[in-house]
């Protein structure tokens, strides 16, 4: 690790762990110098991180300070909700409002393609479809490119546990891969246990399979509650879990690599599997990677289904599934679902990930997520009253914003779409329809006056709403 970002990590942890508190001094970039036996300019790198990061910020002729911050409450949800059936029409409708097109697109779940490495890739495209001696014999291996899924495996290795190759099933993206996982350990009317919150495609996927649901409190810093898991498993016939440990949506916590341990542990003493949406863990900020549930796998229990749409090749429609035990079940149902994965853009990415540095992509693309998470967090704090409270994410794009009580957000979607602007609303991510006073917020898009004053009159209508 560079000298510059063992400093940023001292520092975030002092501050994680309460040791330096919002408000209170840090050393000057002088005083850090002498302290850590380096140049000024090691020191100013390692503030920029924790700028970055949202942890401190910089105030003029005094230096910098912890960053006061408006921490989520403790989790809203205080008992596992089974829910059984349909979902509201109306949230049918929220979900299709945010795929049309807005002017500002606070509510998406795509990511600004700006802060993809889109040539390189065009390259990696051309090149293949050039090769067409190294793609035909591809065209009817279902399972995926040999060579993309040997790189994929060699990846597991870089960050650190094995996955052999023979598992891992290319998939027309992440969907596919959480859909292809779900259809292989479960049958209509199971109960699957699931976070709570849930990104929403999820939820929409689960009743579209004829799946009934049971949310688990979701600590919005530290994940799920083991405690009320087990107790949920002894009390419930759960067929699968389907949950989110890194950078979750909407929440942005990662889950410890303890507590992942522990999760692997309860499951497996159920023999339940668990189906591990793992589509951000690229987009970690912490300085060592986390590593997902699947490494503490020993039954073959975890299907760990990960993508390159929010890393690296959004338009591309390329994840996969390391299937564990199920890895026969899981090519069965590929075969019969869409017999293969677009064999080019498979191509176009192995080629990028051999002859391309992934890591320094992925370096930028988190600076620039921690930057643009930094400004949503400053403006939430100068245009939205007094009870407004967001979460600190640990990766990827996205704000979970809790409004004062009184605020209803659907009332909020349905002013801001009048005037073509896009947000996305607590209750779609619950499948019982809570979080009433949520708002999830993309963060993902460069800071223009537009969206300052997007962000201005939010503020302005959640006032107004009170």
């Amino acid at each position: 690790m560079s000298r510059y970002l063992e400093i940023a990590q001292n520092i975030s942890d002092l501050i994680r762990a309460g040791s330096l508190r919002p408000g209170d001094p840090i050393p000057s970039i002088r005083q850090a110098s002498t302290q850590h036996h380096v140049g000024n300019g090691t020191v100013v790198q390692a503030y920029q991180v924790l700028e970055a990061q949202g942890l401190i910020e910089p105030r003029p002729r005094s230096g910098y300070y912890v960053r006061p911050v408006r921490d989520l409450p403790d989790v809203a949800l205080e008992h596992p909700s089974l829910v059984k059936g349909s979902g509201e029409a109306r949230l049918r409708a929220i979900l299709g409002d945010l795929t049309a097109s807005k002017s500002t697109l606070l509510g998406s779940s795509f990511v600004d393609p700006t802060l993809f490495p889109m040539q390189a890739l065009k390259k990696g495209l051309s090149t293949s479809m050039r090769d067409m001696g190294h793609v035909l014999p591809a065209l009817g291996c279902f399972l995926g490119l040999p060579k993309l899924r040997q790189t994929i495996s060699h990846r597991y290795l870089e960050l650190g546990y094995s996955v052999p190759a023979d598992e891992i099933i290319i998939t027309n993206g992440g969907m596919e891969a959480i859909y292809l996982a779900l259809k292989a350990v479960t049958k209509p009317g199971d109960l699957v246990l699931i976070d709570s919150t849930m990104f929403f495609a999820g939820l929409q996927l689960l009743e579209e399979l004829n799946l009934n649901r049971i949310e688990v409190p979701t600590h919005p810093g530290e994940g799920m509650d083991l405690s009320q898991l087990e107790s949920t498993l002894n009390q419930y016939p759960v067929a699968a879990c389907l949950l989110m440990t890194n950078c979750h949506n909407p929440l942005g916590f990662t889950m410890s690599e303890e507590k992942k341990s522990a999760l692997a542990q309860t499951l497996a003493r159920h023999q339940i599997p668990l189906i591990e949406n793992d589509v951000y863990t690229e987009l970690q900020f912490d300085l060592r990677h986390i590593r997902a549930a699947k490494a503490f796998d020993k039954d073959g229990l975890v299907l760990h289904c990960g993508s390159f749409t929010k890393s690296l090749a959004p338009g591309y429609q390329i994840g996969w599934v390391a299937a564990g035990k199920y890895v026969e079940r899981i090519a069965s149902l590929k075969f019969v679902t869409s017999l293969g994965t677009n064999t080019p853009t498979q191509a176009a990415i192995a080629h990028y990930l051999q002859y391309h540095s992934y890591d320094r992509h992925l370096r930028r693309l988190r600076d620039a997520m921690q930057s643009r998470l930094s400004n949503m967090m400053r403006a939430i704090e100068n245009n939205f009253p007094k009870g407004t409270y967001y979460t600190r994410p640990k990766g990827g794009y996205v704000l979970w914003v809790q409004l004062p009580d009184k605020v209803d957000a659907l009332v909020l979607f349905d002013q801001a779409a009048m005037i073509n602007i896009g947000i996305a609303p607590g209750p779609i991510f619950s499948a019982s329809g809570r979080y009433r006073n949520f708002i999830r917020l993309n963060c993902s898009p460069p800071w223009t006056p537009a969206i300052d004053k997007t962000i201005s009159w939010l503020g302005h209508q959640v006032r107004q709403l009170m």
